[in-house]
């Protein structure tokens, strides 16, 4: 019984909530590896395209609420999350017409287009603060919880309890359609095939006359559409902070190089490999251990590597360890 205890100490605590913020993560950084692998530049504005995509749904939501619509037990934010998405698609297209297209027909340098992205990303972050204000945000409504810890107690027996917020279900579902949609754009389409071309050798596929713009104009599209998902479903299994959305960069890009910039698949595997490096190093684990060990061994410390303030820091580590050993990442993508 002990052994199930600590099974089920560590699903709540380690498992479910990794496996959610992976989905996100993995999300995130696919956006990032899109953009990499077709614009040929590492995107420092891809935090605040989620924060401004997340902030539109967010405003929906609030008047979808205020009119009476719902989904019952599900978010109402599903309902607005497509509002969301044309919202970062228009910003998107308007910041490349306006800003990144000047610099692509310079032929500019990846590290000048860098620099731009960051101050892009200083734009939107204050346009986000400017119309929603900079703290906590709520907007998730609905069934808290798919399974509550005491429902499951009282199932079960057991003293420790599962629990699975619905943010976090919807979350994981949500993550593996918009994945499995994405591949079968990227594989199966015409247009996916011309940006594949597109991003493994630039000049044969305008010799084949592939159209540049259009490839550009789709990608940005494709970002916008990863980038306010993501957003959205971190903003509702957490809450919508537009700062925090900044943040997230270092674990977003440290997925994506971890992974392999510029490759899909490896934006995915790297989004769970810093998901569970960061919930696992700062969780303190006396709980499960009490639970696994024999009596009188269960140790008086929280035996916790790092607290969670330093969450950030295992990502830093890694995301180092990985440019220093293998810059092509997990599965070989275009090295940094």
């Amino acid at each position: 019984m002990d052994l199930l205890n600590a099974v089920i100490a560590l699903s709540n605590y380690v498992i479910i909530p990794a496996m959610a913020y992976g989905s996100q993560l993995a999300l995130g950084a696919l956006g990032v590896t899109l953009i990499y692998g077709i614009l040929r530049f590492s995107n420092f504005a891809h935090g605040d395209t989620m924060a401004f995509g997340a902030m539109v749904t967010v405003l929906v939501t609030w008047g979808l609420q205020s009119l009476g619509v719902s989904l019952g037990p599900l978010p109402t934010a599903l309902l607005a999350l497509p509002f969301g998405i044309m919202g970062a698609m228009a910003l998107l297209l308007v910041t490349d017409r306006m800003v990144y297209r000047f610099y692509r027909e310079q032929k500019a340098k990846p590290v000048i287009l860098v620099i731009v992205s960051l101050g892009v990303a200083f734009i939107m972050n204050g346009l986000v603060r400017f119309i929603i204000g900079p703290d906590d945000q709520k907007f998730s409504d609905g069934e808290r919880f798919i399974i509550s810890a005491r429902t499951f107690k009282k199932m079960t027996g057991l003293e420790e309890g599962l629990a699975i917020k619905t943010t976090q279900g919807i979350t994981v579902i949500t993550a593996v359609i918009v994945v499995a949609l994405l591949f079968w754009f990227l594989n199966r389409t015409r247009t996916g095939k011309s940006m594949r071309a597109y991003s493994d050798n630039e000049d044969l596929a305008l010799l084949s006359g592939i159209n540049p713009e259009r490839v550009v104009m789709i990608t940005w599209l494709l970002v916008a559409a990863l980038a306010t998902t993501a957003g959205v479903l971190y903003g509702l299994d957490k809450s919508f902070k537009p700062f925090t959305y900044f943040q997230l960069l270092l674990p977003i890009f440290a997925s994506a190089i971890v992974g392999g910039l510029g490759n899909p698949l490896g934006a995915i595997a790297g989004g769970f490999v810093i998901a569970f490096s960061e919930v696992t190093v700062t969780y303190a684990w006396k709980k499960v251990a009490g639970y696994a060990l024999p009596d009188g061994w269960a140790p008086d410390g929280l035996i916790q590597l790092l607290s969670t303030d330093y969450k950030l820091a295992v990502s830093f580590i890694i995301l180092l360890v990985v440019l220093l050993f293998k810059p092509t990442g997990l599965f070989k993508g275009k090295s940094v």
